[in-house]
Parts: C-alpha cells; sequence; structure tokens
C-alpha cells in the first residue's frame, strides 16, 4: 500500500493508531514519512557518532515538511575482528544490514529515506538496500577519523597492525606498541586512509546517492553537523522531484565509481562491493569492465595505504570535488545525474586546489598512469582474482607456494619465522563459502610488512584484503578452493608465477592432483550457514541474491 493510502484508508486505522502511540501527531501523520536508517554502535568508532547525526537528518526532514522515523541495525567491526574467527561475521553483515535496511523500509508506507553509514559493510549495504526499495534516497556518511600522532608523524590504525608484525620480529618494544595502540584512533570516524570506508564513501556521489562535497568531510569537522541536517531537506526535494536510485545507478554511474576507485589507489574490496551493488540495481558490470577501466585510469591521488597522506588531508587539499573536477576536464568520468539534481559538473562549481597541497596530483603528473586495482587470470584463478597495484611495487613474482588452511595457520608460520624471502603464501578456504565469510587477511599482510617482508613475499588467497594492506596480495581468487577451485590442488614448493602486466596466476603443479576433499568449517550454525549455503561468487560480487 502506497503512503497516500496509508494516510486515509479507514482499514489503516489500526496501523495509524500505533504510530500516534509513538506520539506522532495528526500534521506528521499527513506529511511524507522518510526512514532515517541508522547504523549506529557503540562498538567502532566509525559509526558512535551516528546517533548525534541522525538527530540532525531528522531536523532537516521535519524543516522541510517530512516526518522522519528512525531504525538501527548492526554493525560488525573489521579492526576489532580482525585476524579472529569473528572476522567470518563481517562480509555476511553486509547482507544482514542490507536484508534489515529493506524489510524496515517495506514493511512500512515509507515515502523517501536517508541512510547513515560509517564502517566498512554499512556503506555497500545500504546502497544495495536502497537499490532494492527504489525510495528517493540519500545516505549519509559519517565522516573519516582524524590522524594519530606518534613521535612527530600522522599514523592511522594500519601503522598499529604493521606494529604487531615489527613487535614479533622483535623490532618494536612493548613501550612502543603500547604507544602507538594509544594514539592511532583519537576519536569518531572511520579508518583515515584510503581503506575500505572511505573508499566506498568516495563512490557514493559517483553513484548519485550523496552530494559530492559531504562525502569527505571530517566526521569531528564542524560542517559535519550541517551536512547531515541539509540531507535531511535534499530527501525531501528529491522525492518532490521523483528521483530514485535505480534512475542514477545506471552503468556510467557504476563506472564511474569504478573509476574514481582507481584514481584514489582505493581498496580491493570495492571489487566485490560495486559487483554486488550493480547486481542490485539491476547493472550489468564485471570483472573484465573494472580492469579495463583500471588501465585507462591514471592514479591521481596519494593516499595511504600505500602513499603519503590520509583522508583528512586529502579534503584539505580540494578533496573529492578537486579530484572529479580534474577527472571530468580528463574524460575520464561521464557527467551524470544525481540525487542532488544536479549533475557531477555542477557539484563541482567551488572545487580549488590548495596552494602548495602535493595529495592530488593535476592529470599530467599522475602518480601511476593506470588504476590501483587489476584483475588476473590463469590456471589458479580461471574466473578470476584482483590485485592492487598502487605504488609502484613488483609487477611480477616467481616463487615456491608455502599453503595453508586458514588465516590462523599462515599467521602462526610467520611470527614463528617460517615464511622466508621469495616465498608464496597461500591462504585458501577462506572463500565466501569455505570461510565462510570471506576474511580479510590483513594481521597476515601486516605481519609480513612489520617482519621486514613486505617487500619480497606475495600473498595469494581466495579471501579477501582489509583497504590497508599493500604489497604484492593477490585475493578473490575464484573458483575458491571450497568448490572445487585449483588452490584446493595446491602442494608446498609448487612454483606460483604473478605476473601483473600479463594479467595471469599461474601454478606449476606437474601431473593432474586430484582436489582435496572440503573441509566444512567448524561450529557452522545459524547466520553463518545460511549465509554459506546461498552465498555466490567472489567474482560476482559474494551476493546471497539470485539475478532476476
Amino acid at each position: 500500500m502506497c503512503a497516500d493510502d496509508f494516510r486515509r484508508d479507514p482499514s489503516r486505522a489500526p496501523a495509524r493508531a500505533m504510530l500516534r502511540a509513538t506520539g506522532l501527531t495528526d500534521a506528521e501523520l499527513e506529511r511524507p514519512f522518510v526512514a532515517v536508517l541508522n547504523t549506529w554502535s557503540e562498538v567502532t568508532p566509525c559509526n558512535v557518532h551516528l546517533r548525534s547525526l541522525a538527530a540532525q537528518v531528522k531536523q532537516g526532514v521535519r524543516e522541510a515538511g517530512g516526518t522522519p522515523i528512525e531504525f538501527n541495525t548492526i554493525v560488525v567491526s573489521d579492526g576489532i575482528a580482525m585476524g579472529t574467527e569473528g572476522m567470518k561475521a563481517s562480509l555476511v553483515s553486509r547482507e544482514v544490514i542490507a536484508d534489515s535496511m529493506e524489510l524496515a523500509a517495506m514493511a512500512h508506507p515509507f515515502d523517501a529515506a536517508v541512510a547513515l553509514v560509517g564502517c566498512d559493510k554499512t556503506i555497500p549495504a545500504a546502497v544495495m538496500a536502497l537499490a532494492r526499495i527504489d525510495l528517493p534516497s540519500v545516505v549519509v556518511y559519517g565522516g573519516t577519523i582524524a590522524a594519530g600522532e606518534h613521535r612527530g608523524r600522522k599514523i592511522t590504525i594500519q601503522d598499529v597492525f604493521e606494529a604487531v608484525g615489527a613487535h614479533a620480529a622483535g623490532h618494536l618494544d612493548d613501550d612502543e606498541l603500547a604507544q602507538l595502540e594509544r594514539n592511532a584512533c583519537p576519536g569518531p570516524g572511520a579508518c583515515g586512509g584510503q581503506f575500505t570506508a572511505n573508499t566506498m564513501a568516495t563512490t557514493l556521489p559517483l553513484l548519485g546517492l550523496a552530494p559530492l562535497a559531504t562525502v569527505d568531510v571530517p566526521a569531528v569537522h564542524p560542517h559535519r553537523d550541517r551536512s547531515a541536517r541539509e540531507a535531511g531537506a535534499m530527501v525531501m526535494d528529491a522525492l518532490r522531484g521523483r528521483r530514485r536510485p535505480r534512475s542514477l545507478m545506471t552503468r556510467p554511474a557504476l563506472l564511474n565509481a569504478v573509476a574514481v576507485v582507481a584514481a584514489t589507489g582505493g581498496s580491493t574490496n570495492a571489487v566485490l562491493h560495486l559487483l554486488a551493488i550493480a547486481h542490485e540495481a539491476g547493472v550489468e558490470l564485471t570483472l573484465d569492465d573494472i580492469d579495463a577501466v583500471n588501465r585507462r585510469t591514471p592514479i591521481l591521488a596519494d593516499l595511504k595505504p600505500w602513499g603519503q597522506f590520509t583522508a583528512e588531508e586529502m579534503r584539505a587539499a580540494g578533496g573529492v570535488q578537486l579530484l572529479v573536477r580534474h577527472m571530468l576536464d580528463g574524460g575520464l568520468l561521464s557527467d551524470t545525474p544525481t540525487i542532488t539534481g544536479w549533475s557531477l559538473r555542477q557539484q563541482c562549481d567551488g572545487a580549488h586546489r590548495t596552494a602548495g597541497a602535493l595529495v592530488i596530483r593535476p592529470l599530467d603528473d599522475p602518480l601511476q598512469v593506470s588504476g590501483g586495482l587489476a584483475v588476473l587470470r590463469g590456471s589458479l584463478a580461471p574466473d578470476g582474482c584482483v590485485v592492487k597495484v598502487s605504488g609502484g611495487q613488483r609487477l611480477l613474482h616467481r616463487g615456491p607456494a608455502r599453503v595453508f588452511d586458514g588465516e590462523e595457520a599462515a599467521f602462526a608460520a610467520i611470527q614463528a619465522g617460517g615464511v622466508e624471502a621469495g616465498d608464496v603464501v597461500v591462504i585458501r578456504r577462506e572463500g565466501p563459502r569455505g570461510g565462510p565469510g570471506m576474511r580479510e587477511m590483513l594481521a597476515v599482510t601486516a605481519a609480513l610488512v612489520g617482519r621486514g617482508l613486505g617487500e619480497s613475499v606475495a600473498l595469494v588467497t581466495d579471501g579477501r584484503f582489509s583497504g590497508a594492506t599493500h604489497g604484492l596480495m593477490v585475493g578473490h581468487v575464484a573458483p575458491e578452493a571450497a568448490c572445487g577451485g585449483p588452490l584446493a590442488q595446491l602442494h608446498d614448493g609448487d612454483t606460483v608465477t604473478i605476473d601483473v602486466q600479463q594479467r595471469r596466476l599461474d601454478a606449476e603443479m606437474g601431473s593432474a592432483r586430484p582436489t582435496d576433499p572440503i573441509k566444512p568449517p567448524t561450529r557452522l550454525t545459524g547466520a553463518l550457514q545460511r549465509y554459506a549455503a546461498l552465498v555466490g561468487s567472489a567474482s560476482h560480487g559474494a551476493v546471497t541474491t539470485k539475478s532476476e
């Protein structure tokens, strides 16, 4: 039933009575209902401040003539769960968040929606949900955390993860590790480099769902409250203009989103999430499309984890507005419409470069001539895999495989000194189904860097990597080992070749070998059990819904 019928149909009197009990007045019941879909949580700095931002959104909705009604959903903190069994919940939570937002919105007579997001999975989850419900919608990002400081230099949570490896190798004492731990995260906001949260936030205006000038406002910036309040007014304007997510999330918009990830050296997780978003929006997007966009898009933003600067510093240097203007000028983006009522080009009018700033490079002086991601195929990854190529690291590595079934075994071997320069660490049975949940390997990759092996060891996995990962790390290998993929046949000592320029991932395994029996994960119940039964390949976004 549409919202107007809900307000007038005598048979809906019981439902209206329920809403009156929440405090809504006659006047409020007559106004358009706006779902405020919040991901507030006390478990992570990324989302801990979203409750206050929701209050600002609701004020903006009311001032523009609407009636806001707030819901909440779960958050899984990748930074806290990393390296543990709990990390299996991370990618699963993307589906749970999307499902819960969809259910809350479709079960009640809403006219429009505003989603508040922070930590990694909440951003793509919200976009997936909004694509499903297709109400006029705006996404509000909680913003990046401020950089920490340690011994006169700016640090992020990435430094703490890498310090764990340095500590285990004896390069760092207990006191230094404790100081990094205390100083890395000074307050609210998402992890401060171009890690997954900031990468996905950067895509929001390209997908058409957020104003260009607001997605990089830091969490503690004085403009953050104002931009949240303006989002409330904006969704009411979108409602009057009948601007809906599916009309904005077209193939050109999705390709724009891929391009901005490429230009910022963004997280490999963006590949999974943009494939999943395209799936929910009914738009064709493939791994080959993503590779093609990265081949033609230069890296223009010098951002951590591979570069020098934090997301906060990028904002100060001109921000996403300036980056998008450069890309439009260079023909790297399409000038698509957005939920604001203005096109991308129209939103770039206020962009300006800060004198002396080095974070965002001009088109004629890129940091790298091609984008930050590459899609490889080969005998180990017939259906594809993803590698980050930001920062000028090796593009070719050939070495003996060190094969581990699961992250914990690999981490223990690295910490014990069991991995040597030249090795290819292979971590299998961590894919969407085999994990289940496709854990991120940041604890492992950071341990390699911390032990001084980041430039001499490669890693291959059917799991994922954190946006904070850097080095020659190949993830999302498909088909995954648990589904009979070639990784399941690999043995210690087999020669693995990673050739980024040729877009190949291959292994020399001699004679054909039977695939090892699939070992089901232990204690697989409830949400993980359902996810493992439903989830598809990483090469299609690891979604749990079928194509229309």
